[in-house]
């Protein structure tokens, strides 16, 4: 008995040690998380989330942002059913660009900041709890120092820090794959009816915050098919005929079962999110448009493979899944069918590249996390048998997200393969911790590329967003080689205002990519145009042709990732331009003497259609011919020439400024405006020759 008290005392003084640590480190990431909510402004999506959510516990609108389904947006608007923040109107429309509006008019009609902080860090639970459960996974499945090198890992793990404190669906897509994958491994270790319904309702989970996670389901299957292959193997020295096995078949069938029961789980539980009614919005509320227009183009191109087409009408016909989640999966379907501009390596391309999210898992991981990877093969404790389950169950899911989204056309940002670092997280300090045992030497090495992996991620605060590792210049220069959520997703606006107050600049043009209102954050800057410009209903402020003075640029303005290159970026003058400062590393100052012809003619487009809009159409005609004197080779101009020709009756110069923009998109930049032509042959057909 002596004995036996002895041993289990140092085993009860580790998890003692243990859970103090990761007491410590779990109360460094809320301090991490709590200041990035508060130091960035509001990102993209954040507002029509929050106005989404709050809909949601009051009316059970769930038409609104159908795109994704509503779990994460419920969980994060908790706070807003104490604080009861009004609703300037109850939204009408279903719309995606309506539904940005109203979000943008809900959040600052109220304290912005109060609101934004504290739905952001209800949101952060789920950081918290995913930097558990990766404890929980590492401890179980290799061993206490395994689960505390993967709570360091993660802690600092620039990515999870981005993402983390955002009114946003990728961290609970993460959390839910790596839940129900955890479940899953559990079941099939220890079967039980109790397990079973775990890895149901985390199944379910993942599938009520992202559409993504309907990949789940494959990843079980190709799960089950790993666990066919290791209950062929002998899990220990014996040989292989010595350890009884049950009739392939037989496990098979034993395994489709639970897939099958599994699923039917996740099935509910999504019905239970969206409270068990198909509907999307209630009556007398419709989706605009309905469900069939949309997938047939009712405003934007069609849904073109006509498989999922039928399919989600079909699940539709029968309400196998709610009108708000099919809506949803169909508009992710449209918008990752279509070519869309990628950049990546400081090149835009015109489409999707292959090897876009593996590159940009290379430049926005730390080198410390990085070779902590290519060292997991030198593990020989992985290699074994001993060990085979749980190396797999964290191999497989993110081989197959990750090989899923190189196919997916959409390349935007490191938060859309997000999911795939909490199993790299796990693998990484599995090996870690195998190889201190291997060899007490490795534990220099490993313990050299845990605090570089650290400071790396502690030099980026609070700019994780734009965090690129040492090898790539790091944050201050992520904008040269990424764009978009990789670098510049509209979080700046108050290190903006910070550094225009301390420098008493009150002349500016500001290009600011995002949603956020820079009013709101007292910016004085005069706004440039872009490609969302016409969104906010704003007034349109006419660029001078040549201004003097300090422009600040946000680096996805700058790439024209939105617009295209060449003409169509009124900005890309300014790439080659070394910047006098970068602001939250995503939006560039410079100051001079600039040529803003391409922007000054973007902006009397703007000012020309309010003026159309406002009754005054001779106006509007000839704000848009100076567009088109100052940007002659610009489609775009020639095209909102002809529009207002064409409304003035005078039809044959509509038609020759039509055939005059469809030239230009056929031989200039056909590759970024092939949705363009289509359209432009049907204006052109549609009016009689002169």
């Amino acid at each position: 008995m002596r004995v036996s008290l002895n041993s289990a005392l140092p085993r009860r003084r580790r998890a003692w040690i243990a859970g103090f640590a990761v007491t410590i480190l779990a109360a460094v990431l809320v301090a991490e998380l709590a200041g990035c909510a508060h130091e960035e402004s509001q990102t993209w999506d954040e507002a029509y989330h929050m106005l989404a959510g709050y809909r949601y516990w009051q009316a059970a609108d769930f038409g609104l942002n159908s795109e994704h389904p509503p779990l994460v947006k419920l969980l994060a608007t908790v706070p807003l059913l104490i604080l009861r923040p009004r609703i300037p109107s109850a939204p009408r429309s279903s719309s995606k660009r309506e539904g940005f509006l109203d979000g943008r008019r809900f959040l600052y009609s109220n304290d912005a900041d109060a609101l934004l902080f504290r739905c952001r860090m209800a949101a952060a639970l789920l950081t918290l709890l995913l930097v558990l459960l990766l404890f929980e996974m590492g401890s179980r499945m290799f061993g206490l120092g395994a689960g505390l090198l993967a709570t360091v890992l993660a802690v600092f793990e620039p990515n999870l820090l981005a993402h983390g404190s955002l009114i946003d669906t990728d961290l609970a897509a993460s959390l839910g794959l790596l839940a129900a994958v955890y479940a899953f491994c559990r079941f099939v270790k220890a079967p039980s009816a109790l397990r079973l319904v775990e890895c149901g309702l985390a199944t379910g989970i993942c599938l009520a915050v992202k559409h993504s996670g309907l990949l789940v389901f494959p990843i079980l299957a190709l799960l089950c098919v790993a666990e066919l292959w290791i209950e062929r193997r002998p899990a220990s020295g014996a040989p292989a005929e010595a350890v009884p096995i049950a009739p392939a078949h037989r496990r098979a069938l034993r395994l489709a079962g639970s897939l099958l029961v599994i699923g039917v789980l996740a099935w509910v539980v999504l019905w239970s999110v969206y409270g068990f009614r198909f509907r999307a919005r209630p009556a007398p509320l419709e989706m605009t448009p309905p469900l069939a227009e949309y997938i047939h183009g009712e405003g934007h191109p069609p849904l073109k493979n006509h498989v999922e087409a039928a399919a989600i009408l079909g699940l539709a016909r029968f309400k196998l899944f709610p009108e708000s989640y099919l809506y949803g999966l169909a508009d992710v379907l449209t918008v990752s069918a279509g070519p869309r501009p990628t950049f990546i390596f400081g090149k835009l391309f015109p489409s999707a590249r292959w090897y876009y999210f593996p590159a940009v898992l290379l430049i926005k991981s730390t080198l410390g996390f990085l070779l902590l990877l290519l060292l997991v093969p030198c593990a020989k404790a992985l290699r074994g048998a001993r060990f085979r389950r749980e190396v797999l169950f964290l191999a497989v899911p993110p081989a197959v997200y990750l090989a899923v989204s190189m196919t997916s056309g959409l390349n935007v940002g490191v938060r859309h393969v997000l999911p795939v670092y909490p199993f790299l997280l796990l693998l990484a300090a599995a090996g870690g911790a195998a190889l201190v045992r291997q060899n007490r030497r490795w534990a220099y090495a490993v313990g050299a590329l845990v605090i570089l992996h650290a400071a790396s991620s502690l030099r980026a605060y609070p700019n994780y967003m734009a965090y690129s590792n040492e090898a790539w210049g790091g944050p201050s220069r992520t904008y040269r080689v990424l764009s978009d959520s990789n670098v510049d997703y509209g979080q700046s606006l108050k290190a903006v205002r910070d550094y225009l107050a301390r420098h008493q600049i009150h002349d500016c043009w500001l290009a600011y990519f995002g949603s956020a209102d820079p009013d709101y954050y007292g910016i004085p800057c005069k706004p440039l145009p872009d490609s969302f410009a016409t969104w906010w209903g704003k007034p349109a402020q006419v660029v001078p042709q040549t201004y003097e003075g300090t422009v600040l640029i946000s680096a996805t303005e700058l790439d024209g990732t939105y617009t295209g290159p060449g003409e169509l970026n009124p900005y890309g003058q300014f790439q080659p331009m070394r910047p006098a400062a970068n602001l939250g590393d995503s939006v560039l100052v410079y100051q001079g003497r600039f040529d803003m012809t391409l922007a000054c003619a973007m902006s009397r487009a703007n000012h020309a259609l309010e003026l159309q809009r406002g009754g005054h159409l001779q106006d509007a005609l000839r704000e848009a011919r100076q567009g088109v004197a100052l940007a002659p080779r610009q489609p775009f101009s020639h095209y909102a020439l002809g529009y207002y020709l064409e409304l003035d009756k005078q039809t044959g110069e509509a038609r020759s400024e039509y055939e005059t923009a469809l030239l230009l998109a056929k031989t200039v930049h056909p590759a970024y405006l092939w949705y363009w032509v289509p359209f432009l042959e049907a204006r052109i057909s549609s009016l009689k020759k002169p």
